[in-house]
């Protein structure tokens, strides 16, 4: 069909969210790999971060 949109590098706190929606799209799982989001918004996961949610989860 077609590739898959980046996400927005802020939420725009709508009710309902947009398909970009970072927190929308860590939810369903698509949010590419290497990122993460936090207060909101978009942010790239650096190495050390990277082991600690590995060890979480």
């Amino acid at each position: 069909m077609g590739k898959s949109k980046k996400p927005k590098s802020k939420c725009c706190v709508s009710k309902d969210r947009c398909k970009r929606c970072p927190l929308r799209m860590l939810k369903e799982g698509t949010l590419p790999s290497g990122y993460t989001v936090k207060k909101r918004k978009l942010v790239k996961v650096d190495k050390k971060t990277a082991k600690k949610l590995a060890k979480a989860a």
